[in-house]
C-alpha cells in the first residue's frame, strides 16, 4: 500500500477585518470559536499590512469583513487577508461579507460603464477565495459573477418575524419602493399573508441618489404600510415612498431593510420623515451619530454563525430558510 493516510480533523478558523469587529465577535460567540489573532496595520502611505499570528495551514478559513465606509479601504483589506491565507496554505477560504461592495453596479445602464460587482467577485477569486457568503444581495444575478459556490443568506425571516409581531396583520400592506424590489416584496407578502403595493418611480441615471415618485399601485388607504428594501443609503427612496403612501391615505408607514448604509443626509431625512419606525440589521456598523429614536437594529450574527457552521460541517445552508435540505 502506497501513500500516507492522515488522521487529522478539520479545523475551523475565523478571521476578522477592522471594519466591523463587533459583528465578528458576536458570530464567534455564537459558533463557540475564538477569532484568530491577526496583526493588521497601515503604513504611512496608506498601504495595509496583514499577518496571522497562528498557523493556518490546512484550516477551513472563514474571513469576515463588512464593506462599510470607507468602502475601498475595507475591500482592499479583505482582499489582502484572503491573499495572506492562500499563501499560508489554508485548505479552504470562505469570504464572509454580509454587505457586498459595489452590488448596485451589477449591469451597464449606459455605454462605457463598468460592471463593478463582477469585478469584485473576480478580485476575490484571484486573491484565493474558494467560496463567498453574503446577506441579501442587491440582485440575485450577482451569485453568477463568482466562479465558485456563493451562499446567499436572507434576513427576511428575522425582519418579517419582528414586523409580524409589531403590527396588526389585518391592516398590513407590503410595499415595494420600486419595480426592482417587487420580488423581495412578494416574498414578504407570502410570509405575512399581506397584500402588495408598488411605488412607481423614475430615477435620473445622470444624478445619483435622486428619486422622483410618480404613483402608488395598490390600495393603501387606512393601511399600515411596510416599505421593504435591501439597503438604505441616503434615504431618498424610502422617504419619497413614505410621502407618496401618506398622500394616498396610508395610516402608518414602517421601513424594513437589511443593510443600513446611512450615507450623507440619510439620518436627518429618516428622523424628520413621517416614517414611524426604521428596522434594519447590523450587517454594517451603526455609529452613535447614525442612531435615532425611530431606528431599530436587529442582530444578524446568529444567522451568519449558523451558515458558517453548515458550510464547515458540509451541511445545508438552504435548510436555514425552508426547513429542509
Amino acid at each position: 500500500m502506497t501513500g500516507i493516510t492522515s488522521t487529522g480533523e478539520k479545523r475551523l478558523m475565523l478571521f476578522s477585518g477592522r471594519a466591523h469587529p463587533e459583528l465578528v465577535e458576536q458570530v464567534a460567540s455564537e459558533i463557540g470559536v475564538g477569532i484568530t489573532p491577526t496583526e493588521i496595520r497601515d503604513f504611512a502611505n496608506g498601504e495595509i499590512y496583514v499577518r496571522y499570528d497562528e498557523s493556518v495551514r490546512g484550516s477551513d478559513a472563514f474571513v469576515m469583513q463588512s464593506h462599510t465606509s470607507p468602502i475601498n479601504t475595507w475591500l482592499m483589506e479583505h482582499l489582502i487577508m484572503v491573499d495572506a491565507l492562500k499563501r499560508a496554505s489554508a485548505k479552504r477560504i470562505t469570504v464572509v461579507m454580509p454587505f457586498y461592495a459595489y452590488a448596485r453596479q451589477d449591469k451597464k445602464h449606459r455605454g462605457r460603464e463598468p460592471i463593478s460587482a463582477r469585478l469584485v467577485a473576480d478580485l476575490f477569486k484571484t486573491a484565493g477565495a474558494d467560496r463567498l457568503m453574503c446577506v441579501d444581495l442587491h440582485t440575485g444575478q450577482i451569485q453568477g459573477f463568482f466562479d465558485g459556490p456563493l451562499d446567499h443568506l436572507f434576513a427576511l425571516p428575522l425582519l418579517a418575524h419582528y414586523v409580524g409581531n409589531r403590527v396588526d396583520r389585518q391592516r398590513l400592506t407590503i410595499v415595494s419602493p420600486d419595480a426592482g424590489r417587487v420580488r423581495l416584496a412578494d416574498m414578504w407578502t407570502d410570509r405575512l399573508a399581506a397584500p402588495l403595493a408598488i411605488i412607481h418611480k423614475r430615477r435620473d441615471i445622470k444624478v445619483a441618489n435622486e428619486v422622483k415618485v410618480h404613483e402608488v399601485v395598490g390600495d393603501v388607504t387606512g393601511r399600515t404600510c411596510v416599505v421593504v428594501d435591501d439597503m438604505i443609503d441616503t434615504g431618498g427612496t424610502i422617504v419619497a415612498a413614505a410621502e407618496a403612501l401618506y398622500d394616498n391615505g396610508a395610516a402608518d408607514v414602517i421601513c424594513a431593510s437589511t443593510h443600513a448604509v446611512l450615507s450623507g443626509p440619510a439620518v436627518e431625512r429618516l428622523r424628520d420623515s413621517k416614517i414611524s419606525e426604521v428596522i434594519v440589521t447590523d450587517t454594517l456598523p451603526i455609529t452613535e451619530a447614525q442612531t435615532f429614536d425611530k431606528l431599530t437594529v436587529l442582530p444578524i450574527a446568529s444567522l451568519i454563525a449558523r451558515a458558517i457552521r453548515e458550510v464547515f460541517d458540509d451541511g445545508s445552508v438552504t435548510s436555514l430558510f425552508d426547513g429542509h435540505a
